[in-house]
């Protein structure tokens, strides 16, 4: 009990708010801009925090990591764009809903999935962290590549309207996932000779050509409509904050089962937001009534991206104080900052030092409501994004894709494959193929690939995916995901065909 107070007497301190409401803040501002990413907001923050006390300094971290999974819902609702890998799914349904001029709704739904999904990862994290830490080191490179293949099956429930072109798409994001490197050994593969090929494909600039500079040429492609003054969303900006939080309250199961979605595939190392957000979105689809609505604009869709890759931040810490071991790149800089305070991370840290253990509880729990409050009160002023001409937003947001995509590796090659790859996005969203497998192969493929060879490495027995039960789990779980996405498009088909001839 006196670890507690000790916890909250530091927390609730004067200069330590101060410092989490700008940490906040600034997470939020990182992330909704396009090529920055939370990491990135995180590892500029950690020299600001040397001279803070361990639990100050962790607790202002940890205030930009859970502002940042926010911020990046704003360009993906408003834009398009998903400010971070973490917000994908986002754009799926959210820019849908923001076109049909409903932003305000939007963005109203996707603060409250993420706040409400903090919560639940935090609630997760005080009373699962032992056990969960220790199912979670007990996966092997058979399990993670099984729940890999599980997570690929996502690729039947984003194909659009022809399963054969989002197959494809699929199958080029695996493709390029494969240029550059190779994640074992290091040795140049498909580079064709090419410099800028050698080092691979960075897995943001993918993700920006693919979807901010495709997007922005679609928007510039009739001149007319640009030189008006017409904005990218019109209609009526109607913002009613506590109806929306009623509406994602109204859907229980949805945000608990995302969030628990979250809290999981945090509390593996390796895994994190990018992939959480996409299996939420999915599963929320699978379970759906109407699962033909998604990708329309409709809020279930929202709030099971957005509550998943918020929950992640909890199931993060989990490996973390439990083990010593990071979930993400956040944790390990999470990790790196109590290390250098001189306080050792591992399974003794709840034992040793449990008012910061329990201070980290308070801080996750005290930084969502800040999230809450800043992103509802900042809200009107992103939302008056919407209302800016054409002309004026599409090459201001394009400024902010190159120095995005320049100031991860500092290179200007990068530049040259962000116009190649935005260009190459935009030839196939004007075919009619669907963008989301080709990013979801570049996400998942190098993941996969890693955790196949270090397995076969390891033991050169193929039956072991299929003897050890966790992975065997994973594997006939992507079976039945399969089965039942087939079934689906059948019975679509079956409906479509039935409703032509009635119209007949």
């Amino acid at each position: 009990m006196d670890d507690i107070l000790t916890a909250l007497e530091q927390i609730f301190a004067l200069s330590t708010l101060i410092f989490m409401l700008v940490g906040t803040v600034a997470g939020i501002i990182a992330a909704a801009i396009p090529g920055f990413t939370v990491t990135m907001a995180i590892v500029l923050t950690l020299p600001l925090t040397f001279n803070m006390d361990p639990l100050q300094g962790v607790a202002v971290m940890l205030s930009v990591y859970v502002g940042g999974l926010t911020g990046g819902l704003i360009s993906a609702a408003l834009l398009g764009i998903p400010g971070t890998p973490s917000s994908v799914a986002t754009t799926f349904d959210a820019f849908p809903m923001a076109r049909k001029g409903d932003p305000g709704r939007a963005l109203s739904l996707g603060v409250w999935a993420s706040f409400f999904g903090t919560l639940i990862s935090t609630m997760i994290l005080v009373i699962a962290a032992p056990p969960l830490a220790v199912f979670a080191v007990k996966l092997g490179p058979w399990e993670y590549f099984s729940l890999i293949v599980f997570a690929l099956t996502i690729v039947a429930s984003l194909v659009g309207d022809s399963v054969l072109r989002g197959l494809l798409a699929g199958l080029i994001g695996l493709a390029i996932s494969t240029i550059g490197a190779d994640p074992i050994l290091g040795r140049p593969r498909f580079d064709f000779g090419i410099e800028m090929l050698e080092t691979g494909l960075p897995f943001l600039v993918v993700l920006i050509g693919i979807f901010a500079i495709s997007q922005l040429l679609s928007e510039v492609e009739d001149a007319r409509t640009v030189r008006s003054g017409a904005s990218l969303v019109t209609g009526t900006i109607d913002f009613k904050t506590l109806k929306v939080m009623k509406e994602v309250l109204m859907s229980p199961i949805n945000l608990f089962r995302s969030s628990v979605i979250g809290v999981l595939i945090g509390a593996l190392p390796g895994a994190g937001g990018s992939i959480s957000n996409l299996v939420a979105y999915d599963q929320a689809k699978r379970a759906s009534k109407n699962p033909e609505q998604f990708g329309t604009g409709t809020p279930d869709g929202v709030i099971a991206s957005e509550s998943g890759n918020s929950a992640t931040a909890g199931g993060g810490l989990i490996p973390l104080i439990g083990l010593g071991i990071p979930g993400s790149a956040v944790d390990a800089i999470l990790m790196a900052s109590l290390m250098v305070h001189g306080i050792s991370v591992g399974p003794r840290l709840v034992l040793d030092h449990s008012d910061l253990v329990y201070g980290m509880f308070i801080a996750m729990t005290v930084a969502s409501f800040m999230m809450l409050i800043v992103s509802v009160l900042s809200m009107r002023l992103f939302i008056r994004v919407a209302a800016v001409p054409k002309w004026l937003i599409v090459p201001t947001v394009l400024v902010c894709c190159v120095v995005g995509s320049f100031a991860l590796n500092n290179r200007v090659t990068d530049l040259y494959l962000l116009g190649i790859i935005g260009l190459v996005g935009y030839v196939l969203r004007s075919l009619g193929y669907a963008l989301a497998p080709l990013v979801l192969g570049v996400i998942l493929g190098p993941i996969a690939e890693t955790n196949l060879r270090r397995a076969l490495m390891t033991d050169g027995d193929p039956t072991l995916f299929l003897t050890r039960p966790i992975s065997l789990i994973f594997l006939i779980a992507a079976v039945l995901a399969v089965v039942w996405a087939v079934r689906s498009h059948l019975k679509t088909m079956k409906m479509n065909g039935a409703s032509a001839e009635d119209a007949s």
